[in-house]
């Protein structure tokens, strides 16, 4: 019996691979996607939703404690079914999970649960997990699109279990800590610090670099600092990871900082120093794909690789490491092989969000980027504690902040800290993709009281016409 043939065969169903599935089955491509794993990949099942969904119970443990007081309003103990915590964000991912799966079949997507390996330039290999013979062995495609996707990232001689855990296994942890260790202040490591503090466990987070968020803006960075200081947060920053030992029931974590070594002693330690793509064992080498430096598959502009009829997208190909941009170069992917696009995907307008509390959320550049790249910007910033609807809900720390070209005005960049900003970020990433600029944001009527208002302020504070600040 001949292999299946295709039009394009999608290595990977997370949020990157699905949805290029669907968007070529749509351009009438007869598509399959090949998944080993769980349906919908590490994002659906293993880091946004379910850790989202492990923030908003945190979020409203924190509403719960702190509300009553300042409303008026009488509640008794607060006390916290953790393992129901737990059960809740895995049923949110489970549910997607099925989403996924009923949306490749509404779109007529032949959806192939194994492991997959490329044997060649138009060739796809399939083998169960479970030893036994895939139904269906090889697949034939025009094109193969590799969307596999990353992992945790781990140092050397590191070693999983009694207490030692990546986000992975966190997010089945159904036993809270009373003390936790994390290494790294990226995103993931300061959600999950935001996560825990908000339980009642004693939270150190540990960082090399002289800054939280390694990499965006520093006054954002120092603003978060603050508010996770005033949760009572440890930070331990300039500091590098050493080694880690078992010592009876708990973990002593040496780190190094300041010219000398200091031990810290928790029950869990979690590892978030960023991740890795997964592009080894896929057999890339032998279709004529090229790996770079770090892992990632060696893509153009168009997402093609070294072998013309393979293209790459997502985590496994190129920093930055957000599912969004995944899901858009997905999409442009498969529109570059139908020819009815001819361009990629401007990573100077994706943006990036960290969902702890005080959220945060950039899009573009950031002053010392822009600075750096020679660029003469103007600033406009306008702080939440002087707009009307975040006084009135009392959730009035972080600001905006505008990072504004000269001459021409376009907004280069926008930086965003308080309640909210990862829904905020949308107005300005549209803008951006528009070249809107300072003055069109801040003639722009916004309703009134809304958080959002705050992004016409800034524009008004970078053009000299601020109002309310």
């Amino acid at each position: 019996m001949s292999a299946p043939r295709y039009d394009l065969v999608v290595v990977g169903s997370g949020i990157g691979g699905y949805v290029a599935a669907i968007r070529a089955s749509q351009l009438k491509m007869k598509v399959a996607v090949v998944e080993r794993d769980r349906i919908g990949g590490v994002c659906l099942n293993w880091g946004c939703i379910p850790s989202k969904a492990l923030l908003d119970s945190a979020k409203a443990v924190e509403t719960i404690r702190t509300a009553p007081k300042e409303h008026g309003i009488e509640v008794g103990e607060i006390r916290a079914n953790f393992s129901r915590v737990i059960a809740r964000s895995r049923e949110a991912a489970d549910k997607l999970s099925r989403g996924v799966r009923y949306l490749l079949k509404k779109n007529n997507v032949d959806l192939i649960e194994a492991s997959a390996r490329l044997t060649g330039p138009n060739t796809v290999a399939l083998s169960r997990s479970d030893g036994k013979p895939a139904a269906v062995e090889v697949l034939e495609a025009k094109y193969i699109l590799v969307a596999t996707g990353s992992t945790e990232k781990l140092f050397a001689g590191m070693k999983l279990g009694d207490g030692m855990v990546t986000s992975r296994e966190a997010l089945v942890l159904d036993r809270l800590p009373r003390s936790i260790v994390i290494i790294g202040a990226g995103a993931v490591g300061l959600e999950f610090g935001f996560f825990y503090q908000a339980f009642g466990t004693q939270v150190t987070v540990v960082e090399m670099v002289n800054q939280l968020l390694p990499g965006f803006d520093a006054e954002v960075a120092d603003e978060l600092r603050r508010a996770f200081a005033k949760r009572g947060v440890r930070m331990l920053l300039g500091h590098a990871y050493h080694s880690a030992a078992r010592e009876g029931d708990v973990w002593s974590v040496t780190v190094e900082g300041e010219g000398e070594r200091t031990t810290l002693q928790a029950d869990t330690v979690l590892i978030a120093v960023g991740r890795t793509p997964l592009s080894a064992n896929l057999g890339l080498e032998k279709a004529g794909v090229e790996i770079g430096q770090g892992g990632f598959i060696k893509i153009d502009e168009t997402f093609r690789t070294t072998c013309p009829s393979i293209f790459a997208i997502g985590d496994v190909a190129r920093p930055p490491l957000l599912a969004h941009k995944a899901s858009a170069e997905g999409v442009a992917a498969v529109e570059i092989m139908a020819g009815v696009r001819k361009t990629g995907v401007d990573l100077t307008s994706v943006p990036a969000c960290v969902y702890c509390d005080p959220e945060v959320a950039t899009v573009g550049l950031t002053e010392a980027q822009a600075r750096a790249a020679g660029m003469d910007v103007t600033l406009g910033k306008f702080p939440f504690r002087a707009n009307g609807r975040s006084v009135a809900t009392n959730q009035t720390e972080g600001f905006v902040k505008m990072v504004v070209s000269n001459p021409y005005k376009e907004i280069v960049g926008c930086q965003i800290i308080g309640h909210g900003a990862t829904e905020l970020i949308a107005e300005v990433t549209l803008g951006k993709t528009l070249e809107a600029t300072a003055v069109e944001f801040g003639k722009t009527v916004h309703p009134h009281p809304t958080a959002s208002e705050s992004i016409m302020e800034a524009a008004l504070a970078a053009e000299g016409e601020g109002i309310n600040f």
